[in-house]
């Protein structure tokens, strides 16, 4: 894989750490837009939690 393709390797998402970060920017309503659609990028590159079972 190159080092300037656009394309994000199957196996790699973004942490659970960064992921979260990235939630808290979304919700707040002082975060710039540039912010913002950053975090959103993180946050479809991360894994989704696994339900509960009740």
């Amino acid at each position: 894989m190159s080092v300037w393709s656009d394309e994000m390797p199957k196996n790699e998402h973004t942490s659970e750490k960064v992921a979260s970060k990235a939630s808290k920017l979304l919700a707040s309503d002082k975060t710039p837009k540039g912010v913002k659609s950053v975090a959103a990028s993180a946050l479809t590159q991360a894994r989704d939690k696994p339900k509960r079972r009740k």
